[in-house]
Formats: structure tokens, sequence, C-alpha cells
């Protein structure tokens, strides 16, 4: 069994140890070995905080696993030998997943305490940490959860650490029932919060920092919480800066004025809009006809073959629709350059099945479609769409 530094002192982050076990942990020979300590101040990927990195001796530590028998495996680039060693955590990682942490276990109990709602799951991510909570929280609980989260994390109240057994555990104010059987690790916020919990925190909340709540959503019968701690807050601060920034000098007003300037432009977006889709419909019913009047005549129908520049698969597929209104006409109507959309219509009374005409055409140029006899669209068609219109005129003319 590992001796673990970090659960007394997770400040902590060179340390010398003893080296009892190399493993092998891959066979694709990408150096990387595993290896065990007597005594380590790595933390491993546990309860939703993700492992430390760093170094021991001259080798990279890329990950920390906690194995079933209580000992801790570092998974190591570069060789190593059995013996004394010096180990060193990434002091930065480390003290953000502590900033973190411990503003989760703040948060976590300002829900608690105002609102009797419990947090079920926590999760550490790379740029973001979520709390799942028991059940749907309004924008005005969030709120005051935070700002009372704040409100302990400014008062710079001691965190502190100390071990209980089972029994004396049972006697405590844990916020959540422990999962874990025998001694527990119990994390105290003084008159705030009592957490059975094997992470680091800080020494005391002001190191924290700042807790920020960035998002949140319906999860599971309940509310996904996202939230920033200490550093990571002042870094979404400086994008949001920057965003907000860049933004009024685009749209030329002040900050308080954005969200009006912004529903004016969507205002002005969708009339225009309309105005596109009307003079898109006049536009289409003019090249339609023109279409049509050089239609070329093969059997008993009256076909288009054209491939458009400038037109996306809804332009093409109203232009079909317009040229198929007249009687004994079959448009097949294609975007270019490739790769193609396409669309096949045809007049009631005509007789091709625009359906088999886009199977032979994919099957022959690929892309993917459907559709029905009377219509059938598809895209992702490669090759010279010119080379793909003659075929269709080869296989028309076949029938």
């Amino acid at each position: 069994m590992t001796e673990r530094i970090y659960y007394r002192d997770p400040y902590a982050f060179e340390f010398d140890a003893t080296i009892v076990a190399i493993e092998p942990v891959s066979n694709d020979g990408d150096g990387r070995r595993g290896v065990v300590l007597d005594r380590t101040a790595f933390y491993p990927t546990s309860g939703g905080q993700p492992f430390d990195v760093g170094s021991l001796g001259g080798s990279k530590v890329v990950d920390v696993i906690d194995q079933d028998d209580g000992a801790i495996l570092h998974i190591v680039e570069g060789d190593l030998t059995a013996g004394p060693v010096h180990g060193t955590v990434d002091w930065n990682r480390r003290f953000d997943h502590m900033q973190q942490h411990t503003g989760q276990h703040v948060l976590s109990a300002a829900f608690d305490r105002l609102f009797d709602v419990r947090t079920m799951s926590f999760h550490l991510g790379s740029t973001t940490s979520t709390i799942d909570l028991a059940r749907e929280v309004s924008a005005a609980e969030m709120a005051r959860a935070e700002s009372e989260a704040n409100r302990v994390v400014w008062q710079d109240r001691p965190v502190t650490i100390r071990f209980a057994t089972a029994a004396e555990a049972a006697n405590l104010p844990l916020r959540k029932e422990p999962t874990r059987e025998g001694v527990l690790r119990i994390i105290e916020i003084d008159e705030w919060d009592v957490s059975a919990c094997g992470g680091t925190h800080v020494a005391r909340t002001g190191a924290i920092g700042i807790i920020a709540i960035t998002a949140s959503e319906r999860f599971r019968g309940g509310t996904r919480v996202e939230f920033v701690c200490g550093g990571r807050a002042l870094e979404a601060f400086r994008k949001l800066r920057e965003s907000v920034a860049s933004s009024t000098r685009l749209l030329s007003v002040l900050p308080s004025e954005m969200p009006a300037a912004i529903e004016r432009l969507q205002a002005e977006g969708r009339d225009l809009t309309k105005h596109v889709k009307v003079l898109h419909a006049q536009l289409a019913t003019h090249e339609a006809a023109a279409l049509a009047a050089n239609a070329e005549t093969i059997g008993p129908m009256k076909v288009v073959l054209a491939a458009l520049d400038g037109w996306d698969a809804g332009g093409i597929k109203a232009l079909a629709t317009a040229i198929t209104a007249r009687p004994g006409h079959l448009a097949v109507l294609m975007t270019s350059p490739a790769p193609a959309s396409i669309v096949v219509a045809r007049a009631a009374d005509a007789g091709a099945d625009c359906a088999a005409i886009l199977r032979r055409l994919t099957s022959r140029f690929g892309g993917k479609g459907g559709g029905r006899p009377e219509l059938a669209q598809g895209g992702g068609l490669t090759g010279d769409v010119q080379h793909m219109l003659a075929a269709v005129r080869s296989d028309l003319s076949g029938v």
C-alpha cells in the first residue's frame, strides 16, 4: 500500500520516495512504464478530481491510477530503476484542482443549506467543473447560492483535514453519507461544511478566490451547474471582457446597449430573410421559365438537365418544382461544382421514376439520397457534373 502524502499535506509538491515496483503498461513500444512508490504526493484520479502530473527523476508522469490493492500506479515516460527517486508535482495544476474542489464543497453546501438540495455528483474538468443537483433550481436560487458561497470564501475560513472511524463519523454532521467503509478522511470548512473526501483542498477558503456559476441545464430530473473558481474565474472573465469589447466595437454601442442592438439586428435579419425569399421565388419562376423553354425532348417527355452555379439545394428544388408544374416535364437539376446536390422531379403526367433515376446516379457517382417516384433529392455526388447529366440523358434515352 502506498503512503499518500497528499492526504495530510496537499501543499507538498516535492518529495522523496523509493521505487518498489516497475511494470510495463503497454506492448506498443511507447516507452511507458507503471511505477509504484512506497510514498507519493501524486493524486490519482478519484472522486471526480483528475490525476496530478509532474516528474519522477528524469521521467514525465502522465497518469496516476488508484489500484484496488491500495497501491498507486504512476504511468511514466522514460526509464527508471528501483530505488530512491525524487518526485515533483505540477504545482499549477495541483493548486487549480485544489481551488476547484474546495470551491465545489462550498457551493454544494450553499445549495444544501439554503434550499436542502443535495449534490449527487461532481466532475472537475479541464476548463470548468460541474455539480449535478437532485432537483431543478431556479436562476434566483443559483444566484443566491453563488452569493452565499462567495461570502464564505471571502471570510477566509479555515479548511481542516482529519480522520475518523465509522463510529466517529456517524456522530459528525456530514453533508452526504459516505460511500466507503473504514477510516474516513474528513474535510471540514469551519462552521459551513463537513464532508468525507479524499481530494486535495486549500487550507483556507480565501485561497479559492471566487466562485462563479457560468451555466446550467436540466439534467436527469435535476440541474447540472457549471462553475469556475480562482484562476479559472479570472481567465473566464478575461475572455468575456475581450468578447464584450469586440462586440461593442463592431456594434458601435455601449456594453449595456448590446442586448437591444442584438435584438434590432435579429429583427432586421428576419425582415431581410423574408425579402430574400420573395426575391428568390420570383427569380426561380423566371429562371424556371427560361430552363423550360430550352427543354430537351426525350421520348414523350420534355426534360430539363442543368448544372447551376450559385444555387443551393433549396434553390434547385424551387426551380424543379416550378418547371414540373408544366405538363409532361421532367427536371434533373444539380448544383455546381461537385460535390453536387441534386433534385429530380416530374410532372404528374410524366412517366419517369425520380427515385430510380437518383439511385442509378448515386450508384455510379457516390453520394446519397432518396425520395418518391415524383420527387427525389440527394447530395454528395462527385465527378464532372456535365458527365453526370450526360449519364442521365443516356439513361432516359435508353428507356
